[in-house]
Parts: structure tokens; C-alpha cells; sequence
């Protein structure tokens, strides 16, 4: 079993920057694909970023590739997305997932982008 904890969300205006943290207890992310998705209200839930099990390989929403960079820190175990130059259609729940043959899913942190 995989407990995911998200942090780091909160309100920002346009145009800022938040780093959103995934932390695991009791198990080792490096051995599962991660990816963060975020809901936004009255929307379902849609993939953001992506970061390969084995090979590391990054992937990303087109809306967000260029502003947005998932990472892992293995020795904190943890994982991270960087989130710049951020846009009110930013605004929703971000969720951390880990897979590998099961989804596990933390409880989400919110992000708001208002002026």
C-alpha cells in the first residue's frame, strides 16, 4: 500500500510560481511511474505530467509543457512539480499518483490562480 501526501498548494496570482511536493510513506517512488492530474471544477480529472518508472522520461499536458516540470528526489522520496508562469485555467486540485499494475492516489492540494 502506497500513502501519497501532496503539499505546496495555495493562491497565486498570474503569471507566479508554485512547487507542489508528493511525499510517500512507506514506500520507495523511484519503483513506480509517477504522475501528477489536476480537476478543475465542473471538469474531470486530466493528466498534467509524467515521470517513467525505469528510464525517468518526462511527459506533459500540451497546455502545460514549457511552464510546468515534474521531478523526484529519491533520496527524500519524494516528487515534485514545478509550476511557472501559471494561468487562471491552472486553477483546480492537484493529484499525485503512483503506478505500477495499481493507482494510488493521494488526497489532493488545491491551487488557485487569481489576480
Amino acid at each position: 500500500q502506497v500513502q501519497l501526501v501532496e503539499s505546496g498548494g495555495g493562491l497565486v496570482q498570474p503569471g507566479g510560481s508554485l512547487r507542489l511536493s508528493c511525499a510517500a510513506d512507506g514506500s520507495t517512488l523511484s519503483s513506480y511511474t509517477m504522475r501528477w492530474f489536476r480537476q478543475a471544477p465542473g471538469k474531470e480529472r486530466e493528466l498534467v505530467a509524467a515521470l517513467t518508472r525505469v528510464a525517468g522520461n518526462t511527459n506533459y499536458a500540451d497546455s502545460v509543457k514549457g511552464r510546468f516540470t515534474i521531478s523526484r528526489d529519491n533520496a527524500k522520496n519524494t516528487v515534485y512539480l514545478q509550476m511557472n508562469s501559471l494561468k487562471p485555467e491552472d486553477t483546480g486540485v492537484y493529484y499525485c499518483n503512483a503506478y505500477r499494475f495499481v493507482n494510488y492516489w493521494g488526497k489532493g492540494t488545491l491551487v488557485t490562480v487569481s489576480s
